[in-house]
């Protein structure tokens, strides 16, 4: 087994969705199969679609996951997935370079510049500690509130004859934390209320508490115990209320993201709270908007009726 990178667009010209599969050519084929059983890091590239003119993409690292298994493209020939698990996004999308740090040093030249050779491949191994760090970076919000050392590595002075190097406390790796529902929760709800602005969907509002804090929560669309995964594309960011309702299938989304109310079962005062314009508020990036199969799956097996505002 062996850490990988896939490169994936924002409108990827193979059939990849990222929080389930990843569509590659034969030339691949040996690296992703090296990866089976093991973790890899999605880098979203400059291009944000296959036209040689087109840029938007982010340069950076967004999301992990775990390659479970590989099955053969049965309508494109020379084609596979690999097939995903344990997916999930960073709180922050981390460029491959920050300073004069390369988080992969395989796309540092050695008189300091970018390979682009390098760049050109669009599924590559990466060491442990390089993907590690990645992840540290991805993750820094939820590490820093536990209280871990985050961020690319930093200068320290080399042990010497005379001088014992100090052992460092023992870190659990990430790899072994992100599987943990407590470090996954922390994680999509940074990652969610980060694309919404800190603002609730349905009603529009950002409030913030005394402490600076918005009261907002992330929720998911199709509940992880039904199968939902951690993606943003699975999630809302709601108020308390809001969320509340959701869950209950008492409120739910159409595919044109107008709001969808269970009959007389939502008391006047709370109907009050949605937006005027009775559509979800949507974040910036169109990439990270609700999936509609996420929509389908909540107004078909979660909310009451389908009446709507």
């Amino acid at each position: 087994m062996a850490k990988a990178v896939f490169t994936t667009k924002i409108e990827p010209s193979y059939d990849d969705l990222p929080e389930e599969r990843y569509h590659f050519p034969r030339a691949y084929l040996r690296q992703v199969e090296a990866a089976v059983g093991d973790w890899i890091v999605y880098y979203e590239p400059r291009r944000a679609s296959a036209m040689l003119s087109s840029r938007g993409g982010r340069q950076a690292y967004f999301a992990t996951a775990r390659v479970v298994r590989i099955a053969a493209d049965p309508g494109t020939p020379d084609h596979f997935y690999a097939y995903m698990a344990h997916y999930l996004e960073f709180d922050r999308a981390v460029p491959f370079r920050e300073s004069a740090h390369y988080y992969e040093s395989q796309l540092r030249r050695a008189d300091g510049a970018t390979s682009k050779g390098a760049f050109g491949r669009a599924v590559r191994p990466i060491p442990d500690d390089e993907f590690d760090l990645i992840l540290r970076a991805g993750f820094a919000a939820v590490l820093n509130a536990e209280g871990q050392r985050i961020g690319p590595p930093t200068d320290r002075q080399e042990p010497t004859e005379l001088s014992e190097d100090p052992e460092a406390p023992f870190e659990r790796p990430i790899v072994e934390r992100i599987i943990a529902r407590p470090f996954r929760d922390a994680a999509f709800a940074e990652a969610v209320k980060s694309a919404y602005g800190e603002t609730c969907a349905i009603t529009g509002l950002r409030l913030i508490n005394g402490g600076g804090r918005a009261e907002v929560q992330a929720a998911h669309i199709r509940p992880v115990a039904s199968g939902g995964s951690d993606s943003v594309r699975n999630g809302l960011a709601l108020s308390g209320t809001a969320h509340w309702m959701f869950d209950r299938g008492l409120l739910s989304i159409a595919d044109d993201y107008t709001i969808l109310v269970a009959g007389d079962s939502v008391p006047e005062d709370a109907l009050r709270l949605i937006r005027p314009d009775r559509r979800v508020l949507l974040p910036e990036r169109t990439e990270v908007w609700p999936h509609p199969a996420q929509l389908r799956y909540h107004r078909e097996r979660i909310f009451k009726s389908g009446v709507k505002l």
